[in-house]
């Protein structure tokens, strides 16, 4: 009796191990509580008169995703004001994902897993996701495990949104490379699946249910085969400059659908001027055609965009926080550096 019973446990708790994603990256983000709450204890303190941003009417936001010791201060100003129960991520599918996975295109990536890891404890997976996978057609979506295990541009949001809420949880959509005629298909097939969802619930935007995109911005340096305007701090101030031009023109202003197609002819195509390599250039635009979709349904508003924190591994360098398991995945320099903003959508 006593070695079935072993054998019962053991093979339960091989099958809740299997139902859990596995972290994909333990060096560049925090995965124990105890070091997470050191870390914001020293955001916070250095954020201290900094930030007079709103969480009123506040129903979406674009995060960063690069190591938190690199880009901890940009996070900061945007997961303290999250307050809803369901967090709807939208992530990138970064090269190694591609490679792997023999470079899907023109598909939203679901996976199958009953939770995700998190510094509080496991983060459970809404039953949103299944009905996008029931209501989606076949052409517009990929459910893949392995896709999704192997990427970490959605992971790297968790330990913020669990620090601020223990009970968060999350639909992770990987968006692949896209048409923009094809991303407006996807999305308007998205949005009513989650407009019916949100009914259902009888859910609020914003305080009940939070659209949060994954970017880092320009990619610059020899290592991405990215250095237009050279490899010293000028190029480093031209080429920033223009990020934050990006987003005054796109992101901090009104979201409409002919202006995200105008910034995919500044993120996507070449037009014989320099693109900066954002990558998060497809989930900015999934989610932001949705969410702007959903809100004009729900509610009759607009949504409109607000710049919290613009930076860059350059302008940063390394978060002095101390006596973590926390470290870097890649070196910084004028010949190698990475942008990144958090910002905030808001109804209005």
């Amino acid at each position: 009796m006593k070695i079935t019973v072993i054998l019962f446990l053991l093979i339960a708790g091989i099958v809740s191990a299997q139902n859990v994603r596995p972290i994909r990256d333990t060096v560049g983000f925090c995965w124990r509580a105890n070091e997470m709450d050191k870390l914001i204890s020293y955001l916070e303190e250095n954020a201290k008169g900094k930030y007079h941003f709103t969480d009123a009417n506040l129903v979406a936001g674009i995060s960063p995703h690069d190591d938190f010791l690199y880009a901890g201060r940009v996070y900061y100003p945007l997961y303290p004001l999250i307050k809803a129960k369901e967090v709807v991520i939208f992530g990138v599918t970064h090269g190694t994902v591609r490679r792997a996975m023999n470079d899907p295109h023109n598909v939203l990536i679901l996976d199958s897993y009953e939770y995700w890891h998190g510094p509080y404890g496991n983060v459970t997976i809404s039953p949103l996701r299944e009905k996008i996978k029931k209501g989606l057609l076949e052409k517009f979506l990929m459910v893949s495990n392995k896709a999704q295990r192997i990427e970490h541009s959605i992971e790297a949001l968790i330990p913020f949104l669990q620090h601020y809420n223990r009970n968060v949880v999350i639909t992770p959509i990987m968006v692949t490379g896209m048409s923009f005629s094809r991303a407006d298909s996807i999305s308007n097939s998205l949005s009513k699946i989650i407009e019916a969802y949100i009914k259902e619930k009888n859910y609020k935007l914003g305080k009940d249910i939070f659209f949060l995109i994954s970017n880092d911005a320009n990619h610059y340096g020899k290592d991405f085969d990215n250095s237009p305007f050279g490899l010293d701090s000028a190029a480093h101030k031209i080429a920033t400059e223009n990020d934050k031009r990006i987003i005054k023109s796109y992101i901090e202003q009104k979201i409409t659908k002919d202006d995200l197609l105008k910034l995919t002819g500044e993120i996507w195509h070449n037009n014989n001027k320099p693109i900066p390599l954002w990558c998060g250039r497809y989930p900015i635009i999934m989610g932001l055609l949705t969410t702007e979709k959903i809100a004009k349904d729900l509610t009759g508003k607009n949504i409109y965009g607000k710049l919290f924190k613009y930076s860059s591994t350059l302008t940063e360098g390394v978060l002095p926080v101390k006596g973590t398991y926390m470290g870097l995945t890649a070196p910084v320099s004028t010949e190698h550096w990475v942008g990144f903003f958090s910002a905030g959508f808001y109804l209005k």
